[in-house]
């Protein structure tokens, strides 16, 4: 999630739901400005127990902290963000080449990475911050592992980070759903963040998002562990999202309906309750109330209060469906995974929507399906991953034809590195998955069950960074 929002006392308030569109609409740019954003989470533990970090420890404690963590990258040049005395996010530079560190309620580091041309770039990124994060953990005896679901910890022994706004939701998420802790404190997830070129590009893209995010969230199945055995499940952490707040999540069937735009995504925003707003440096609790009453004045213990376009870009970070709109179209179905699979992620979706033919071909493999089977997959790729019937097949055959539109689109974008290789290179790990129609949980599976005997400290061994 984003680091604390900066504050304007003198921040103009929003006079119109126009300016809210406006918001949104401003994300248009020209394709020579499209960019690729990557963000990935994953779980730190103390070497030793395999216990998760605590933010800091309690006098007499030893061991390595989430603190130490953050303090120990600044040498790298990423500069710290406070909340009270706690430092709880770091911010990029040139020195970093942008982007930002950020945590998790239960201490998940994420890296949400600088807006780049290319795939290359990214990944290239991607290895920088994981060596970073290495050094810095082997001088803690500290280690990280990609994942979707922590395997082994209760929600009683996670770790609470000391960020306001996660007391506040924290509270909140009891109410509407059953799994709202868990996705909170337990999951990780890789993200792309993808630009658009018009309204009516957007509405395109967003809607082959929304179509092939359980795709997305099958190829990428990463997490079959939960307190330290399998959980019936290939993908936990989308099942966690199948009941975590429906007010906020899920595949938004009214993306596809005739008029759906800018406009029509703001009305659905707009009544989406809030969780909090910021203001003077704290968390003000507006937990259940709408948008909506903000911009009337109504929000109860902000009475006669009315939103600046901040409060608008913090409100729309905190809505959760299966691909997000903000001023760019956030992929969020993935599980987080090892070094390959956070470039393969990009690659897949940058792939299928940078290049005009590859968008063509995406949206005609996904035009024809109904609300009911977009649905019929969300509900089922949490167990079924790639074997989820669909059709006259399964998943793995819609996966296929997907992968090749996906190389096609990265060919015709032509963005080679040093040596001549363009950018096809980073959907191996998606080759490799579809060539043996096997996720990667079913891989951890077959070691779980296999070599090593049900010992889950051989997770840790095998699959950390």
């Amino acid at each position: 999630m984003s680091a604390p929002p900066t504050t304007n006392a003198d921040a103009r308030p929003v006079e119109s739901r126009d300016e809210l569109v406006a918001f949104l609409e401003s994300g248009s740019k020209p394709k020579s400005d499209w960019r690729i954003g990557t963000e990935h989470e994953k779980f730190g533990y103390r070497i030793g127990d395999f216990s998760p970090m605590p933010y800091d420890n309690t006098p007499g404690e030893t061991g390595a902290t989430v603190k130490a963590m953050l303090e120990g990258m600044q040498r790298f040049g990423w500069e710290p963000a406070y909340e009270g005395d706690n430092v709880i996010a770091l911010l990029g530079n040139e020195k970093t080449r942008g982007g930002s560190i950020t945590l998790e309620p239960g201490g998940q580091f994420e890296l949400s990475g600088a807006p780049l041309e290319t795939l290359h770039q990214t990944c290239d990124e991607v290895h920088t911050h994981l060596a970073q994060v290495a050094e810095i953990a082997g001088e803690i005896d500290a280690g990280f592992i990609g994942l979707g679901f922590a395997p082994r910890r209760t929600l009683e022994d996670t770790p609470v980070m000391p960020k306001g706004r996660y007391k506040i939701m924290r509270a909140y998420m009891s109410k509407v759903g059953t799994r709202g802790l868990d996705m909170m404190f337990r999951t990780a997830t890789v993200q792309v963040n993808l630009d658009f070129g018009s309204e009516a590009d957007m509405i395109e893209k967003y809607r082959i998002a929304l179509a092939l995010q359980p795709l997305a969230t099958a190829i990428f199945a990463n997490s079959p562990f939960k307190e330290g055995k399998p959980n019936g499940l290939l993908s936990n952490r989308a099942h966690v999202w199948l009941d975590t707040d429906r007010d906020r999540t899920g595949m938004l069937p009214f993306a596809f309906e005739d008029g759906f735009g800018f406009e029509q995504y703001t009305d659905y925003a707009l009544d989406v309750p809030m969780y909090f707003v910021y203001r003077g440096g704290d968390y003000v609790d507006v937990s259940g109330q709408s948008f909506r009453d903000f911009m009337e004045g109504r929000l109860k213990g902000l009475e006669g209060e009315r939103p600046t376009l901040d409060d608008w870009e913090s409100h729309l970070t905190t809505i959760f469906p299966e691909a997000r709109l903000k001023r760019f179209i956030e992929m969020r179905g993935a599980d987080g995974g090892p070094w390959r699979r956070l470039c393969a992620l990009p690659a897949f979706w940058v792939g299928l929507l940078y290049d005009d033919a590859a968008q063509k071909a995406a949206w005609d493999l996904i035009k024809d399906w109904t609300a009911e089977e977009r649905e019929a997959l969300h509900q089922a790729v949490p167990a079924q991953a790639l074997n989820t019937p669909f059709r006259d097949g399964t998943l793995l055959d819609i996966a296929r034809d997907a992968l090749a539109i996906a190389q096609d689109g990265l060919k015709a974008r032509a963005r080679t590195d040093s040596i001549g290789a363009d950018e096809r290179g980073f959907l191996a790990a998606i080759e490799a998955t579809l060539a043996e129609g096997r996720t990667p949980a079913e891989e951890l599976l077959e070691n779980y069950n296999g070599k090593w005997a049900g010992n889950l400290d051989r997770l840790f061994e095998d699959y950390s960074y």
